[in-house]
């Protein structure tokens, strides 16, 4: 007996109508969320002195030129926002996300101090002391599984619904 399975009622019936929603749905509204995301975040960082990160970017890649290197990420997040938002280009997106994201771990490397609460880590749980800034790195790691998942449905057939 399968016990996720809610008995046969108008209960199920809503239920196996949602989940068949969510089904045809989901990974399009993913994939805008990420764009949205990506647009946001980089749009941020084409104003000087708006984005959060500026600062934590900046420090970062000390060894390049950040006044040259700051506003080709912005530009560069934009850009995998921007080719998330259209079914045809998600392959570029993906490429693009898929080179930018390690970078974006960096900072664990180069300024510990910054992103963990207690540095030097004096015991093994203080790898999950993170400051806001090393919660702000963490959080890629969603996004990085968010494009695993609509990486996994770029070879599916396009059906008139799903161009977008």
């Amino acid at each position: 007996m399968d016990v996720t399975r809610l008995p046969h009622s108008t209960l199920d019936r809503l239920d196996a109508r949602i989940a068949a929603w969510m089904s045809r749905h989901g990974v399009r509204l993913l994939r805008y969320a990420i764009g949205v995301v990506f647009i946001w975040f980089g749009g941020l960082k084409l104003i000087p002195g708006l984005s959060p990160a500026e600062d934590l970017v900046r420090n970062t890649v000390y060894f390049v030129n950040p006044d040259v290197f700051y506003p080709v990420l912005a530009a560069w997040e934009v850009l995998i926002g921007v080719l998330l938002l259209f079914r045809p280009t998600v392959r570029g997106a993906l490429f693009l996300l898929a080179l930018q994201m390690p970078g974006t771990f960096l900072p664990f490397v180069v300024l510990p101090e910054v992103c963990f609460s207690i540095w030097p880590l004096a015991s093994p749980l203080d790898l999950f002391a993170l400051t806001l800034e090393g919660q702000y790195i963490v959080k890629n790691l969603v996004l990085i599984a968010a494009g695993l998942v609509v990486g996994g449905t770029v070879r599916e057939r396009a059906t008139r619904e799903r161009l977008l």
